[in-house]
């Protein structure tokens, strides 16, 4: 077993990304796939929709990048095969330390143990795009990408891009784009139908077929600190991720490059 590592990135917040990092990773699972979930975010929601408290000071995945090893920092889920390694807001001090004294490869390092324990490790850092979001990239194989169908998501997405670019001509030359994924579609409106197809089109192939709608529960989900599949698995919200990683897994193992 060599988990396949995944970022999950978007230097925009609230465009989805720690919903999808929460609920891939329980779709995953319940799929019967080890999954762990690093919350690298200093907002740690990640940590809070599944049910936990954030961590105490420098614990979680803060101790992760001082050295500490990951096994010693998971916590179990509700979801049988899902374990995550929570976050708070000391990783916002570990931004500084890491820009003063650049290192790219010390998220890689850290979880090179994990790999051989889980299927996927997925990764949510936080909405930017300095030191924590650059490790998480130089530690991935893959990154997928939320992108909410709004006009000024383009711009973002664009940005995005051209950093992965620079990943891919320095410190992680095999990061793969696997993904962008469409959020917070709404079916009766002309502008998400408008953006969805363009990004189809600028990135032809990239784009999951899935996309996930504006929902209620999934809304309501991480107040209870659950992945939307615990909460209301018949909801939409649920479906879609469900779905998701099927399309995923799907991709992944015809050998499609994407």
């Amino acid at each position: 077993m060599t988990a396949r590592i995944v970022a999950l990135a978007n230097q925009k917040g609230g465009v989805g990304k720690t919903t999808t990092a929460i609920n891939l990773a329980a779709s995953l699972a319940l799929m019967e796939k080890m999954v762990l979930l690093v919350d690298f975010d200093p907002q740690g929601h990640s940590t809070t929709g599944l049910g936990f408290p954030k961590p105490d000071h420098r614990a979680g995945s803060y101790a992760l990048m001082k050295g500490a090893p990951a096994e010693a920092l998971t916590l179990s889920t509700e979801v049988p095969m899902l374990q995550v390694i929570p976050a708070g807001k000391d990783l916002a001090q570990l931004e500084f330390e890491l820009f003063e004294m650049p290192q790219l490869q010390v998220l890689k390092q850290g979880l090179a143990s994990a790999r051989e324990k889980f299927d996927y490790i997925l990764i949510d850092p936080p909405p930017s795009l300095g030191m924590i979001t650059l490790n998480a990239l130089s530690a991935a194989d893959e990154v997928i990408v939320p992108m909410p169908c709004e006009f000024f998501a383009l711009d973002g997405l664009a940005e995005l891009t051209e950093t992965l670019r620079r990943v891919q001509s320095g410190p992680n030359p095999g990061l793969q784009l696997g993904g962008i994924l469409l959020t917070m579609a709404e079916e009766r409106t002309n502008l998400g139908a408008a953006v969805a197809a363009e990004v189809r089109q600028a990135f032809p192939g990239k784009v999951f077929n899935t996309m996930i709608p504006r929902n209620i529960r999934l809304a309501e989900a991480p107040s209870h600190g659950k992945p939307v599949a615990f909460y209301d698995l018949k909801s939409k919200g649920a479906q879609a991720y469900l779905n998701l990683a099927k399309e995923w897994l799907g991709l992944e193992y015809a050998g499609e490059v994407r």
